[in-house]
């Protein structure tokens, strides 16, 4: 016997926080989670799977329209064709409360009620699938307390979607215990809701293979499903396996020691070069966060936007289209050390000592920003409308300050030493 576990396909669901600019592949990201789906379905094709088991999340909330419904159903209809049966629970995101629409579904698939527990068994390939599906979304019991006892001579699955002991940036639905999970007597238990791939345990097996594709930087990495392996009763073999079509992938660029932004930029190239090869000819949308002490830091902040469409630009050079810069990040920091600097004698000293007395007195603040009103005041009319109105008030001038390390300073520390 051979079975595949998927989780959280979110269908239809569209991937968050991409900033749109020229070159970008538009096309490729669109209908990343059907592309994925079909890539889970071709896989079991493939594998020659008996059974698929979907452990919730299957969509990503209420169809906009009947389109969703009729993809996964023509889907199903190909499993069907290859003798696949598919075992579905319903999860937070696609509870029974939250779809109104249905559609009716080709006859090899069986979705759990969300009333009570249910066993399914298939004696042909000797397997029992218990399961439950959500009522609503805010499920607070643990529902796996209430699953049946194992059926004797077959293979049992428990089919849930759950947070299990609770897991960072996921809500704490249906919550359970691994102890109470191991207890129950399954041969495996088939988990969703956490979207990152994790192995409780072994023998027994409990497992959430993650979600099928990520949506946005915090999913990065591989995504896809779990397939299994059963003989003369026994699992054998649990393999994951990547079916995502857009690879996220979350870029750090150590710029420390660079001197300008060229340097930089030819740092950014080897990281990007890296990205592209571990999505391994996938698209692939990445992240990048610029840090670290640097000669560059004051270069890179006077010309922010310029870097950034540089950065763009070689992005779009070396993907050829399939790689997109989802965000780009710069916080790196001037190179010099300005509390030891401040210690010291000479003008540029002096005025970061003014500034570190003027960040920690907000009374002193608060009259300079009167003295700007003031000044604001006199000025011509023209000059008090539009987007550039003359207005600083204290939080500004705070702001004011750190540009003032950031861009002022580094060009003093220049003309002092004569650069």
């Amino acid at each position: 016997m051979k079975f595949v576990h998927a989780a959280d396909v979110h269908l239809d669901s569209p991937l968050h926080g991409l900033e749109r600019y020229e070159g970008v592949p538009v096309d490729e990201m669109r209908g990343a989670t059907r592309r994925a789906l079909g890539n889970l379905v071709e896989l079991c094709r493939e594998e020659r799977a008996d059974c698929l088991l979907l452990a919730g999340d299957l969509y990503d909330g209420d169809w906009r329209d009947f389109g969703t419904g009729l993809f996964f159903a023509a889907q199903m209809a190909r499993l069907r064709e290859a003798g696949v049966r598919v075992f579905v629970v319903r999860g937070n995101h696609d509870a029974a409360s939250r779809i109104t629409r249905s559609l009716r579904l080709p006859d090899n698939v069986h979705v759990f009620a969300s009333r009570r527990p249910e066993t399914v068994v298939d004696e042909r390939i000797g397997l029992a699938v218990h399961g439950q599906s959500f009522a609503k979304a805010e499920v607070t019991d643990d529902l796996s307390a209430a699953y049946p006892a194992p059926c004797t001579g077959l293979l049992n699955i428990g089919l849930l979607h759950t947070s299990a002991g609770g897991r960072p940036g996921h809500a704490n639905y249906a919550p359970c215990r691994l102890e109470s999970l191991l207890a129950r007597g399954y041969d495996y238990w088939a988990l969703g809701h956490v979207h990152a791939r994790e192995v409780l345990h072994e023998g027994p097996w409990v497992v959430f293979p993650g979600n099928l594709q990520g949506r946005h930087a915090r999913e990065s990495g591989p995504k896809g499903c779990t397939v299994v392996e059963v003989d003369d009763g026994r699992i054998r073999s649990v393999e994951d396996r990547a079916l995502d079509v857009v690879r996220w992938a979350l870029v750090d660029v150590e710029a420390s020691g660079c001197g300008s932004p060229t340097e930089v930029l030819e740092r950014l190239e080897r990281a990007l070069r890296f990205a592209l090869t571990d999505a391994q000819g996938r698209v692939c949308a990445a992240r990048v966060q610029v840090s670290g002490r640097c000669g560059a830091h004051g270069a890179l902040l006077a010309n922010r936007e310029t870097w950034i469409a540089d950065a763009r630009a070689l992005a779009t050079d070396l993907g050829s289209g399939s790689l997109w810069l989802e965000k780009v990040r710069l916080d790196t920091a001037p190179e010099t050390d300005w509390a030891e600097l401040a210690s010291r004698s000479g003008p540029v000293a002096e005025l970061l000592r003014d500034i570190e007395a003027l960040r920690g007195d907000e009374m002193r603040r608060h009259r300079l920003a009167a003295a700007f009103a003031d000044l604001g005041a006199k000025l011509p009319a023209e000059l008090k409308e539009g987007d550039d109105t003359f207005r600083i008030d204290a939080t500004q001038i705070e702001r004011l300050l750190s540009s003032v390390e950031s861009l002022l300073l580094p060009r003093l520390l220049d003309t002092e030493s004569g650069r």
